[in-house]
């Protein structure tokens, strides 16, 4: 496979280390999914975890991470076959708070059909319905809320993202944009795409500078977590990928339409892996599991890349067991992450939901509530009557790795 798209020169490679962080296990079981999910998709909604489907699994569950419960939501259409598919949180200034809209894509196997479709979700835990996992009976739903439905254009016409010709098993999608109108796909074999959501089409293609098959990898916005960073009047988008040995730093300038892409390391103990569960906070991405498909090993090790130190750690402490084909995602404060589902080392799905803790992966990060903390105190303190810029934000994670 060629590169057709120019690479800059790699930042200077630090050195892998690894760190022992615990005599005892980190992580906490919590209540088991009733439904064994593999490949399975997730959006956080306030206290709310939202699991959207799986591998040839339809049913949608929300999980209330202070009730430690599920609810059912309602199942994906009887004609969607989900293998790999993909679900993003819209955004909208002129939402409804207490109402989010959820895109979910993707393809059948080897891309030979594809859905789009939208869910306007509103909390499940509002109204009196089963608070178990199982199907209830019926569920009350009303303006096509907590169903998937069509995703269409402004004159109701059907939309399909993606042409004929894509494969979109395993893909990954971010949002972004000055508007929070573009969705950058990343897709096999080794592609990426730009799609507007205002106008209905895709405004840019093009391929990545790998050898690798990019497939159930990780895909970030370097502000995923950070909704100050997100805001208007940033006409570059900055998202990393990795996949296998291929690590990159995707930068695409919305006023000239391209794309540049930097080489990032990847340490060698994560290299032959993919299908690992991942999550991004602040300047830091933590990896758990993972899958090597050409030993066919599944990994129980957790990884950490430092975004701003451009450096790689290996965890001496693990997974209770081997896992690939889980999700991972914050809580609404980002102080644990959440692992869910996935496959063991004997090909088996299972049922495990577990939590650990953000700060025993990185003790240097603050919480969303205690840079709000932070930010009040120097506010009092220091007079500051000009208001809080997003800068100061970073000012204070900065100051407290330092510490």
């Amino acid at each position: 496979m060629s590169n057709q798209t120019k690479t800059h020169k790699p930042p200077e490679r630090q050195i892998e280390q690894n760190q022992n962080i615990s005599t005892s296990t980190p992580f906490q079981s919590l209540k088991e999914l009733s439904v064994p999910l593999y490949l399975s998709q997730r959006v956080l909604y306030k206290h709310e975890i939202l699991i959207c489907g799986g591998y040839e699994e339809r049913a949608c569950y929300s999980y209330h991470t202070l009730k430690n419960e599920y609810k059912f939501i309602c199942e994906y259409p009887s004609d969607v076959d989900l293998i790999g598919h993909c679900v993003v949180k819209l955004v909208d200034n002129n939402k409804d708070k207490n109402e989010i809209t959820l895109l979910s894509f993707g393809s059948s196997l080897l891309g030979e059909s594809k859905h789009t479709l939208i869910m306007k979700y509103v909390s499940v835990w509002d109204n009196g319905n089963n608070n178990k996992m199982n199907k209830p009976k019926k569920l009350k739903k009303s303006n096509n809320c907590n169903e998937w439905t069509p995703f269409t254009d402004n004159h109701n016409n059907p939309i399909q993202i993606g042409r004929d010709e894509d494969d979109y098993t395993g893909m990954c999608a971010v949002i972004g944009g000055r508007s929070n109108n573009l969705l950058f796909i990343t897709h096999s074999p080794n592609n990426i795409s730009v799609y507007d959501l205002n106008t209905f089409q895709f405004i840019k293609h093009d391929t990545l500078p790998t050898d690798d098959y990019i497939e159930h990898h990780c895909f970030v916005s370097k502000s995923e977590n950070d909704e100050e960073m997100t805001k208007k009047n940033k006409k570059n988008n900055e998202m990393l990928l990795f996949c296998k040995k291929t690590g990159l730093l995707i930068e695409y300038n919305e006023d000239s339409n391209t794309f540049q892409f930097h080489q990032l390391p990847v340490c060698d103990n994560i290299a032959p892996f993919f299908h690992y569960a991942y999550v991004c906070i602040n300047d830091v991405i933590l990896f758990f599991g993972g899958w090597n498909d050409i030993g066919w090993i599944v990994s129980k090790s957790v990884h950490k890349y430092s975004i701003q130190e451009n450096k790689w750690t290996t965890f001496q402490n693990t997974l209770p067991s081997p896992l690939e084909g889980c999700v991972a995602i914050l809580n609404e404060d980002d102080t644990y992450i959440h692992i869910i589902g996935g496959q063991n080392d004997k090909n088996t799905t299972v049922l495990t939901h577990m939590k650990t803790k953000v700060r025993v992966w990185d003790p240097s990060q603050l919480s969303k509530n205690e840079i709000k903390f932070v930010t009040q105190y120097w506010i009092r303190n220091l007079k500051i009557k000009l208001g809080w810029i997003d800068d100061f934000d970073k000012i204070i994670i900065r100051y407290s790795k330092k510490k």
